[in-house]
């Protein structure tokens, strides 16, 4: 493996490396708790996985977390799932989350941004003070803490509000984006029973307006423990009957009360992609996101009150939630709601270049469509403010680093993360003191003991594995929401290997630390005994022009066999001849391996995705294998159901 990319595609300078906040706490943590001041960020990550206890105390006193009441130690019972962070110790995370308005109270919070790509900024002190005058609103409505509040909400401003005035109170947030049908938010909000639910009534998106009045309406009636319904009118209505107006709540001006409350005191909820089933209700606490995402933001992201950080998301991703955590650093955030690539592909980076980002994050198969199409962000648009281009969602292919490197800028750091919704975090990506290499994350996070292994539980290094986790972090779920014996919850991550998270991705460490990911384990291609990753195949085939997409799913067969199709969806105009055939399987025997070729190449209609975006691969796989509909899929959690009875019709034919 590391003989693949002998050279570095990007080296920071040595001003860069001493400026880096993650090497001021590696110098502060040397002298004040024993780390290591020499060997760089390889000796400061295995202290704090073998330190982890000194590592998360050090990140509290960096950051100057306030604990209104102090902790009695920093990791009680360390097993996993059940590890107890900071007993004794209660805070407040939207306290932190505000902190910078005392110092900067006329600078820019938010930088919002919708499809005219005009920011308009919402200072600290307006931030603040909204949020002082809905916290009081929500308390004086009976909202206590432990009560769930719901947002229906694209990303925009009075998403942030809601969410920060509900962590003020002690309330548990949780949203979903407004594209999401009736039938997804109640999967998922009937679950956690909110009893308050603020909602547009409509948005806009790819230069056109959507109403959403009537899925308001079908929540309002299917979520009867709502006691209040807040009207935010984006597209101009009038405040429906029985709903209450966004302005009268937060026209106050009132300094916030922030709740106290333990630092295992659940935060938000955030949802499984659910293709399977209803989505997994995971719950994350006040305490464990704040540090974790300090941690992360802080030292890893490199952020502080200088930066702008612009991540393309909707409040339906966890993405949107760590975007929010920019503001615990101080951070201005941007907040984009509109199409990822409207009224051209070159979108995103127009509001880069227009909200001045420092740090731009959006996802690999953004990169990828920008490089199909032909665009040249360097030549189009100023980014000289842009530091690192970071990327998720998916593996970045290595020919997405190359096009960043060639079309943004030669010094230009990539960061290429993977994490989870499970842990609203990254375990492996971003560090600004460390070379990136073509294909690779640069190294695990701070304080995750992040390891490849095989099915016996033995550590692989240069070889392919299961990702695995085998200590605590503090924003692993606390539980998944109804699940009283935690027997779904222990099953998600932890029935492989006893004690030890397994996150269901193939990944390969490599000898100099780095990472290599390569699509889900639980979907992975097994031919012949060789494991392979899809994400390899969609590297090599979508580079062929005339392919969009494509899909890859491998199946045992009952007699043994084993099947592997490719389907693929064309570009306009292309057809699937056999000079097109021909190309795509001798890219792949040339590019990967002859056991890589599929045994057919199937055109279809389209490639089925999560709602955020992700292929999804296990579904069809269980379509393909006669698994009906309703069982193989949860339809709530799909972007086009109707491209899945091609994959149900091809399977009634097989048979």
């Amino acid at each position: 493996m590391s003989t693949v990319n002998p050279q570095p595609l990007w080296l920071p300078d040595p001003e860069r490396v001493a400026q880096a906040q993650v090497t001021k706490f590696q110098a502060w943590a040397a002298e004040h708790h024993g780390a290591p001041a020499d060997g760089g960020y390889e000796a400061l990550h295995r202290w704090s996985v073998d330190e982890l206890d000194t590592f998360w105390k050090a990140v509290t006193e960096w950051f100057d977390v306030r604990f209104s009441t102090p902790y009695a130690r920093v990791l009680g019972d360390r097993s996993m799932p059940g590890a107890q962070w900071f007993p004794g110790a209660s805070l407040n995370y939207a306290e932190h989350a505000l902190r910078a308005a005392a110092a900067r109270a006329d600078e820019p919070a938010l930088l919002c941004v919708d499809e005219t790509h005009e920011p308009s900024p919402v200072t600290w002190a307006e931030l603040r003070r909204q949020v002082g005058s809905l916290a009081a609103e929500l308390r004086a409505r009976g909202v206590r803490p432990g009560d769930r509040v719901s947002g229906y909400l694209p990303n925009i401003p009075q998403a942030v509000v809601a969410f920060l005035a509900t962590a003020a109170v002690g309330g548990v947030w949780t949203s979903c984006a407004p594209d999401f049908g009736a039938r997804s938010v109640l999967d998922r909000f009937q679950q956690v029973e909110p009893v308050v639910l603020f909602t547009v009534d409509g948005y806009r998106y790819g230069g056109k307006e959507h109403d959403r009045r009537d899925v308001v309406a079908e929540l309002r009636r299917e979520l009867p423990t709502l006691r209040d319904v807040v009207h935010i009118p984006l597209l101009g209505t009038e405040t429906p009957e029985g709903a209450v107006a966004w302005s009268a709540l937060t026209g106050a001006d009132v300094e916030p009360v922030f709740e106290q409350v333990p630092f295992d005191h659940p935060l938000w909820v955030l949802y499984s992609s659910g293709t399977t089933g209803l989505p997994k209700a995971i719950v994350q606490s006040q305490g464990g996101i704040l540090v974790e995402h300090l941690k992360q933001l802080g030292l890893h992201c490199d952020l502080g009150s200088e930066d702008r950080f612009f991540w393309y998301t909707s409040t339906g991703w966890m993405m949107w939630n760590f975007l929010v955590s920019g503001l615990l650093t101080g951070t201005t955030i941007v907040l984009y709601d509109g199409s990822p690539g409207f009224p051209d592909t070159g979108a995103q980076w127009r509001v880069a270049e227009r909200t001045g980002a420092t740090l731009y994050g959006t996802s690999a198969a953004y990169v990828m469509a920008c490089r199909k199409a032909d665009v040249h962000p360097a030549r189009d648009f100023d980014l000289s403010k842009v530091a690192c281009v970071a990327t998720t969602g998916s593996p970045l292919p290595p020919d997405g680093f190359r096009w960043l490197h060639d079309e943004v800028r030669d010094d230009l750091w990539i960061a290429s993360v993977s994490g989870g919704t499970d842990v609203c975090s990254c375990f492996a990506g971003a560090v600004p003191t460390l070379p990136v290499y073509v294909g690779e994350l640069q190294a695990p996070s701070l304080g995750t003991d992040l390891q490849s292994w095989d099915p016996s539980g033995k550590p692989l290094v240069d070889e392919v594995g299961e990702l695995v986790v085998t200590n605590p972090m503090p924003s692993m779920p606390i539980h998944f929401w109804n699940d009283p014996d935690g027997s779904r919850y222990h099953d998600s991550y932890f029935s492989t290997y006893p004690g030890v998270w397994r996150h269901g991705d193939w990944i390969t460490v490599t000898s100099r630390g780095s990472v290599v990911i390569h699509g889900r384990s639980d979907s992975t291609l097994n031919r012949q005994g060789v494991r392979m990753g899809s994400a390899d195949i969609y590297e090599a085939v979508e580079r062929i022009p005339e392919i969009k997409e494509s899909l890859v799913i491998g199946i045992e067969q009952p007699d043994g066999g084993y099947w592997m199709p490719l389907f693929v969806h064309l570009a306009p105009g292309a057809t699937l001849d056999e000079a097109l055939l021909d190309r795509v399987r001798r890219t792949i025997r040339e590019q990967l391996s002859p056991r890589h070729v599929p045994d057919e190449i199937i055109e279809v209609p389209g490639i089925p995705h999560t709602l955020t975006g992700k292929r999804i691969e296990v579904p069809v796989k269980r379509l393909l294998q006669g698994t009906p509909l309703e069982k193989a899929v949860n339809p709530g959690s799909i972007d086009n159901l109707d491209l899945l009875h091609f994959y149900e019709d091809l399977a009634r034919k097989r048979a």
